[in-house]
């Protein structure tokens, strides 16, 4: 028996030796991959690989020793994870030594140490051993490009790894690599050996006495003269070689001693190219250069630019990079600054390129611009009234240069907070005739044209709104606009409203950094948007279209925009006393406060109001929801209890629901105790009797919702048995969508209640409580739901699952993973939707997870890509996408399906479908390629 387990054991060494010995002799190519799967496997080990070779390894003849290394070289490189410590070490001293023997062997020898360079157990020390022995025993530059790219990747393996052992080396680690680049030619080496070098610098390594060592053996490619052969397969571009070189010269101030002067001269040479490349490195370095190692060199660098004209652009970035840095320089005396003697010449380049037919040169002219003015004391007042004139154009230029238009109102807004009076003299009357045009071009019924006008005209308005005294000046002016809709002075629609209010809900961001603003904004814009709101509330005779805009829910929710905006920056004290006069007027129709306050009847939304009066309950809820927690509320129990039964009206739904968000915004921020208990009681009792049949049934869950999200958002202990009563009604045939879509507003961030902005109580881990309180429940009720009510369930823990951190999902997702998946099989494309939202980075993050589960996610995935809902075939598609991050071994056997697949949604109707499938398409075509 112990003779036939010898054979036994004889039989596969045998199989080895015969591969070895056919590719060691050239009768075989290719039989690497079948000894190194036969390694993986366990059939041998590297050793016994090592053993089978060893005859072949102390070869008298260079070109067989060459052939076996070569072997063992190959083995290593796909077994490389497999080693052991005490392996890799008797590996790397062999290759070490091999360093030294024939020329023939070295490459073969390089690619082993390349392999060994990758394995995790290599031994500390180790790397610094072998960089040492090429650096002494190899010299580089003589072999072939394909080896002098081997050491390049082993340099970059190590460096990746093994950092603090390399930098133990000093500069000698900086002086042996700069021998390995000297005389590089090969564009493809030379993309590597650059990144070396930026890496070098980047990370701190020790440069030593070696810095213009280091320079010249970089600079000398300067500038870069390349073009790529016709047919080239290795598809570098010129580009490529520049943006790297770049990169390292302008990577530290201690190549600026001798890269300066360099690109003086290149700037004043007859090249072109040179020309560009000079001034764009410049630019590069003005971002890494201080005042030390420019001063020396400005005169010089200014004089050749003031000789060029013929890369406008480019100087100007270059300028604009010069300027940024001297931001950050300090002088005590003015007349030190060296800018005040180019200041006309810089000013003069700055308005030439503003005038420019060119937007990229328009653009870099306006940041440019807005760096020259945040210099003290340098612009005259003849130059901001240029500047001005200057941006005032730009602010209306045609959509097809929005960009040049969005950087000109970011400039004024910008410059008006430094220049206010240049902008009151020179900007704001020009703004204020523009507005008056427009009016009486909305009056007339306006082109299209004068349409874009007006809405420049208020975006400038509100972008220029950055220092107290214009905001005085243009607050007037946007509010008193729109009274002169109220008055029915022109033929405005909601647009136009909406378009005024979000200028105004800018203003008022912008006057929250100022409290002065803020409160001015507050007392002046707030009383102003009650009394227009309130007077298109009012019965008329004959209805009035235009008033009637002013109460469309569109209007409205931008209304509140403004109100929230403007409260949630105020004082206590400030609050405080615009509290006592808004909640009065709501409540007891008090509108002495309000301008213009002559109304043909009383204001009284809560008491048998219109539904037009009803519906600006809205408007209560913006301010009351925005306050300080520690502002006292005036006659709070009326209030509640008002809101409370509006919340259950039928008859407008508009109404009812800012009823129930406002009665939640103020439960939210109560104080625990037993008024908050008195309140809690009340909503209880309110909810469940309109739960019951009746025609408030629908109110009623809306009032639930509400409640139960802000006392999720607190931890309070009742929000556990109100989030039980909405998962009952998942059940309900009549409600039971909706209570499903409701847990998506139980875990989304809202805009207008509920808000930190708003000072409302939000925890920061409610996601993860409510996830840990609450998905069990609804697994297990989804187990046991009839199977027409399984969606709802569906529905409800997709959307918890997709808004939920995704550290707080990977623990569960083996116990969930198959219910998202059957939650991609339900019709309804919210399900869908918002499951495919919650798988996409799951497959980034937990491709081991998702694996298990290859075949049904590309089934799955392929299906959704034909839906008829645009929003859903693109999040299939990324997805799709997304599963190309999975094992490349998963996915292989569905390549070819995928990609037949694929090529239906190319020729989808939509663009973006179209773009996303292309996305998709192409990795899965890459899918198993080298270096892919």
């Amino acid at each position: 028996m112990a003779t036939a387990a010898a054979v036994e054991a004889a039989a596969p060494m045998g199989a080895l030796w015969g591969l070895v010995h056919d590719f060691v002799m050239g009768q075989q190519e290719g039989p690497a991959d079948q000894v190194a799967a036969d390694v993986k496997s366990g059939n041998y080990t590297v050793l016994q690989v090592v053993e089978a070779l060893g005859s072949s390894l102390e070869n008298p003849e260079p070109r067989t020793r060459a052939r076996g290394i070569q072997l063992l070289s190959q083995v290593l490189f796909h077994c490389h994870t497999l080693l052991l410590e005490k392996e890799v070490v008797h590996l790397i001293l062999f290759y070490e030594n091999r360093l030294k023997d024939h020329h023939l062997v070295i490459p073969s020898v390089l690619q082993g140490l390349k392999a060994l360079s990758l394995c995790v157990a290599l031994p500390p020390g180790l790397a610094v051993s072998v960089l040492k022995a090429i650096f002494q025993e190899v010299h580089v530059q003589s072999l072939p490009q394909v080896d002098r790219h081997t050491v390049y990747d082993i340099i970059t393996n190590f460096m990746r790894t093994r950092e603090e052992e390399l930098k133990s080396l000093g500069a000698d680690f900086t002086f042996g690599f700069i021998q390995v680049m000297d005389g590089e030619k090969d564009p493809r080496n030379l993309l590597v050996a650059f990144r070396i070098v930026h890496d070098l610098i980047s990370r701190d390594y020790s440069l030593g006495p070696f810095v213009e060592e280091l320079f010249e053996v970089t600079s000398c490619y300067f500038p870069i003269d390349f073009t790529p052969p016709p047919n080239d397969p290795h598809g570098i571009q010129r580009e490529d070689l520049i943006l790297s070189l770049r990169a390292v010269l302008a990577s530290t101030p201690r190549f600026a001693e001798f890269l300066l002067p360099l690109l003086i001269e290149k700037v004043d040479s007859e090249v072109l190219s040179a020309k560009l490349d000079s001034l764009q490195t410049l630019n590069a370095c003005c971002a890494v250069y201080g005042q030390k190692e420019l001063k020396d060199f400005l005169p010089s660098l200014w004089a050749s630019i003031r000789r060029e004209s013929s890369q406008r652009r480019t100087i100007l970035e270059m300028l604009l990079g010069f300027l940024k840095l001297q931001q950050k320089w300090s002088y005590e005396d003015k007349d030190q600054r060296p800018l005040n003697g180019f200041k006309d010449q810089l000013c003069s380049l700055v308005f030439m390129a503003l005038t420019d037919p060119s937007t990229q040169l328009q653009l870099v002219g306006i940041h440019t611009l807005t760096v020259l003015g945040a210099q003290p004391d340098l612009l005259s007042s003849e130059d901001l009234e240029l500047a001005v004139g200057h941006l005032y154009r730009l602010s209306f230029l045609k959509e097809d240069s929005q960009s040049c238009r969005v950087a000109a109102l970011e400039a004024s807004g910008t410059l008006a907070a430094l220049y206010p009076v240049a902008f009151s003299s020179h900007l704001v009357p020009k703004l204020a005739e523009e507005l008056r045009v427009g009016e009486s071009n909305l009056t007339k019924g306006d082109e299209p044209t004068q349409c874009s006008r007006h809405l420049c005209c208020l975006q400038a308005l509100s972008a220029v709104s950055t220092h107290p005294s214009i905001v005085k000046e243009t607050l007037p002016l946007l509010l008193q606009h729109l009274w002169q809709v109220n008055r029915g002075n022109m033929v405005a629609q909601s647009s136009d409203v909406i378009a005024v209010c979000q200028s105004l809900k800018q203003m008022a961001e912008k006057c929250q950094q100022d409290p002065e603003s803020c409160w001015y904004f507050h007392q002046t814009a707030i009383p102003c948007l009650l009394a227009l709101a309130v007077q298109a509330s009012m019965p008329e005779k004959e209805p009035s279209v235009l008033r009637k805009v002013l109460l469309e829910d569109e209007v409205l929710a931008a209304m509140v925009s403004v109100i929230g905006t403007a409260t949630t920056h105020l004082s206590p004290e400030l609050a405080a006393q615009s509290v006592t006069y808004i909640v009065p007027l709501f409540l007891d129709g008090n509108v002495s406060f309000l301008p213009e306050n002559s109304f043909p009847s009383r204001f009284q939304p809560f008491q048998d109001g219109s539904s037009g009066q009803r519906r600006l309950i809205a408007l209560l809820m913006a301010f009351v929801c925005s306050l300080p927690r520690n502002v006292e509320i005036p006659q709070l129990n009326q209030l509640m209890r008002e809101l409370l039964e509006l919340s259950c009206c039928h008859s407008c739904p508009f109404s009812s629901t800012a009823a129930a968000k406002c009665f939640a915004g103020l439960l939210n921020k109560h104080p625990a105790g037993q008024q908050l208990d008195e309140f809690l009681q009340l909503a209880v009792d309110k909810v469940e009797a309109g739960l019951g049949s009746g025609p408030c049934r629908s109110q009623a869950f809306t009032l639930l919702l509400w409640v139960t999200k802000a006392l999720v958002l607190r931890y309070h202990p009742l929000s556990s048995c109100l989030t039980a009563r909405l998962m009952g009604l998942l059940s309900d045939p009549e409600l039971g969508p909706a209570a499903a879509d409701g847990f998506s507003l139980l875990m989304s961030d809202c805009t207008d209640v509920l808000t930190r902005a708003g000072h409302a109580e939000v925890r920061i881990m409610f996601r993860q409580r409510f996830f840990t309180d609450n998905v069990p429940a609804l697994v297990q009720g989804f187990h046991a739901a009839p199977q027409d009510v399984k969606p709802n369930y569906l529905k409800g823990l997709s959307h918890v699952l997709n808004r939920l951190p995704k550290p707080v999902l990977l623990p569960e997702l083996p116990t969930l993973l198959s219910l998202l998946l059957e939650a991609l099989s339900c019709p309804d494309c919210v399900v869908q939707l918002s499951t495919l939202s919650c798988l996409q980075p799951l497959l980034l993050e937990a491709p081991q997870v998702m694996s298990l589960h290859v075949d049904t996610l590309v089934t799955k995935f392929l299906n959704l890509s034909s839906s008829p809902s645009m929003a859903v075939r693109i999040a299939a598609l990324q997805c799709m996408h997304a599963l190309t991050r999975l094992p490349t071994p998963v996915l292989l056997p569905y390549k070819p399906q995928v990609i037949r697949a694929l090529a239906k949604p190319l020729d989808d109707k939509k663009r973006l479908v179209r773009k996303e499938a292309v996305s998709a398409r192409g990795e899965w075509f890459l899918l198993g390629s080298p270096g892919s």
